[in-house]
């Protein structure tokens, strides 16, 4: 298969320097990424700003916006077999961008937010036939139930249910959705034994 993945963070700049962003590491996207080619995939990793070394034998796109990602993300998506979407894309943007750096002023700032493209849902909206897995990070009361709203929302096969606690650490606790299976986990273990869970179930789920 021909398999995309999208991974680690956006940063939306409010000037030269000055940016907004998460802590995700990309860690889970460059596991799949290396899980995957290690079962003989062929993979393109889409990645925002991260210090991990990339897989051996992964095509690796690196970009810094979230519109930047989506770009790349749609390009490699035309040749795709499945689409494995764990960046942590900023769900929101300033609205202006300067040039240059902005002076420092001893009073409060306000800085207008804009909302960014769900690149997941873009995908899904022209999938096809190809596989669309989605991943959805809640801390909330019932976050089954935004999950699945998620999965319908962004056209996904299926989500994963990806705890805050795994932000930016080697180990995860996750639980999968698919609207055939209902809901199973949870699974825990290393990020790279996530990841391989994941490519075996995205192999079955394209046989199918």
């Amino acid at each position: 298969m021909k398999i995309l993945v999208s991974a680690g963070p956006t940063r939306e700049f409010f000037d030269s320097v000055r940016f907004i962003s998460n802590p995700s590491s990309g860690r889970m996207g460059y596991a799949i990424a290396a899980a995957a080619r290690r079962r003989g995939h062929e993979v393109t990793l889409v990645t925002g700003p991260v210090n991990i070394k990339p897989p051996a034998g992964v095509k690796v796109v690196p970009v810094v916006t979230a519109v930047e990602m989506s770009v790349a993300c749609k390009r490699a998506f035309r040749t795709a077999d499945a689409a494995v979407m764990t960046a942590a894309v900023c769900d929101y943007r300033p609205s202006v961008r300067y040039r240059t750096k902005t002076p420092k002023a001893h009073r409060p700032k306000r800085i207008l937010l804009e909302p960014t493209e769900d690149i997941a849902q873009a995908l899904g909206e022209t999938k096809g036939g190809r596989l669309l897995i989605g991943f959805a990070m809640e801390d909330a009361r019932d976050p089954k139930r935004l999950a699945e709203r998620k999965l319908q929302k962004k056209h996904c096969d299926l989500i994963v249910l990806n705890d805050t606690g795994n932000v930016a650490a080697t180990d995860a606790t996750i639980e999968i959705f698919e609207p055939s299976q209902g809901w199973t986990g949870p699974f825990s273990g290393t990020k790279t034994q996530i990841a391989t869970r994941l490519v075996k179930l995205i192999e079955q789920r394209r046989r199918q």
